[in-house]
């Protein structure tokens, strides 16, 4: 069959998800042809995953009729064909619902098909002399061969129709004692790691994916981000995405000489460990950052703000969504005002009120509070739509608040008066105090997560929630 010369570059799905062929303009004359094999730029501008192939590979194949696999490896591959022709079947061996989808098609050298992780690949010579190429992601090993998954090529339930019967194809041995469908074992998604797990953000996201296997937890305990020993006994490999929940948040201690020095090592140190370990595997990396990193002067913060940071805190957080902003796959979470589990505001509010204690509250700091459970959905958001990386406001939604407008409205919900809360100056309430500087407006912009289809719940609802589900425990007022 002779090969169609100037075809248009094009991408085509298939049945199976994230499997992709592509035709490739070859151009021939009297002398033979030439094609451009690969192109990183053209294919991801059609939508071929930047997937940063390390190793080509070639399969010669002597006779038609030669048949090979079904075989899923740990890593992604783009398959094209040398010289001759092939009958390619690409079986869906991850874990999921599209486990078992069967995809198959003759294969020349116009063509080339993106067979992500997991997804079992084999093919049949039908001429010979056919070689078969294979730019993969990742560097053959012993280890990784344990990682794989392997089908029977007869297997009754995936049924593929090979133009050459199995009886008259050359298979090898190991080829022929694969398992068939019903004893397979699925390849699992690579793991999305989460460090800092144990506060309020961590404990959120641990609800969140509760029961999800491929979301794994890791406190101090278990992950010390000041130590770069916890970056190499790590394999990555075996990872997609890291959820960086750590954070040095003591805003006033950050001002001392220790609390400096652990903001930095905290916030920046170890966010950079984290960003040179994303950049290495290719792995999405997500990060939290504050509204401390804006002086607080405009009345609205979007995302493309300029830094300007008041306080030692802010600067640290300023640098680590630097650092995290030269990672091609991340995601930065700007937030503010958090509540989650633990003590916070809202708890100390709500103890008070139970207490009859009449408090003195900041009312020129204006913002919206950030509830731990809906940081924790639009991180899950972010990572399951696709949205584009980059930094995104988040917030809960709903009028700008002062935090002696919240603590009454905490007052209120615990059946006590509005008149219980007296609204002080940040000046005056800090007055012959050790403290931080704080930004005067920290209201995020939210239309940018809302054009990706996250709808921020309103902040009012989530109090009230909070308020009747949680018991009171005390923390400093802000």
């Amino acid at each position: 069959m002779p090969i169609e010369f100037s075809k248009p570059l094009t991408a085509h799905v298939t049945s199976i998800p994230g499997v992709v062929i592509y035709s490739l303009p070859v151009h021939g004359d009297n002398r033979g042809w030439f094609k451009e094999n690969w192109q990183r730029e053209k294919m991801m501008a059609l939508g071929l995953p930047d997937f940063r192939p390390v190793q080509n590979n070639v399969s010669f194949n002597e006779k038609a009729g030669t048949t090979r696999g079904i075989h899923a490896e740990p890593w992604d591959k783009f398959i094209s064909v040398a010289t001759g022709r092939i009958f390619g079947a690409w079986v869906d061996l991850r874990e999921g619902p599209s486990f078992g989808a069967v995809f198959t098609a003759e294969i020349d050298p116009s063509q080339a098909i993106y067979i992500p992780r997991g997804v079992g690949n084999a093919f049949q010579t039908l001429e010979d002399n056919t070689a078969y190429t294979y730019l993969v992601n990742d560097h053959w090993s012993a280890d990784a061969q344990e990682q794989y998954t392997f089908l029977n090529l007869a297997d009754e339930t995936a049924a593929i129709a090979w133009p050459i019967p199995l009886a008259q194809a050359e298979l090898s041995g190991k080829d022929k004692a694969h398992p068939r469908m019903a004893e397979v074992r699925p390849m699992q998604d690579k793991k999305t790691l989460v460090v800092g797990a144990d506060g309020q953000l961590g404990n959120a996201l641990r609800k969140l994916y509760d029961g999800d296997s491929s979301v794994e937890f890791a406190g101090r305990g278990d992950f010390d981000l000041t130590s770069a020993d916890s970056f190499g006994n790590r394999n990555w490999k075996n990872y997609a995405a890291i959820i960086n929940a750590a954070a040095y948040t003591a805003v006033d201690h950050a001002e001392t000489s220790d609390g400096r020095a652990a903001s930095w090592d905290i916030n920046v140190t170890a966010v950079a460990r984290l960003a040179r370990t994303a950049v290495e595997h290719n792995l999405t990396l997500v990060h939290i950052s504050s509204d401390y990193v804006f002086d607080g002067v405009r009345d609205l913060h979007h995302e493309m703000e300029p830094f300007s940071p008041l306080g030692v805190y802010g600067q640290t957080k300023a640098a680590g969504d630097a650092v995290v902003s030269v990672v091609p796959r991340h995601y930065i979470v700007r937030t503010s005002w958090v509540i989650g589990q633990g003590n916070n505001f809202v708890r100390t509010m709500a103890s008070l009120a139970e207490r009859n204690i009449q408090p003195s509250v900041v009312n020129d700091q204006i913002g919206r509070l950030s509830f731990a459970d809906d940081i924790a959905a639009v991180i899950r958001h972010l990572l399951d739509s696709g949205a584009d990386y980059g930094t995104y406001n988040f917030s809960n939604d709903g009028d700008p608040q002062s935090w002696a407008d919240i603590a009454a409205d905490v007052f209120e919900l615990k059946g006590k008066p509005r008149s219980a809360v007296t609204g002080v100056s940040t000046e005056e309430y800090f007055k012959d105090k050790d403290a931080a500087p704080r930004p005067v407006h920290s209201v995020l912009a939210l239309a940018k997560i809302k054009a990706t289809g996250f709808v921020p719940p309103s902040s009012n609802e989530r109090l009230a929630g909070f308020v009747a589900a949680e018991a009171g425990q005390g923390t400093e007022v802000p």
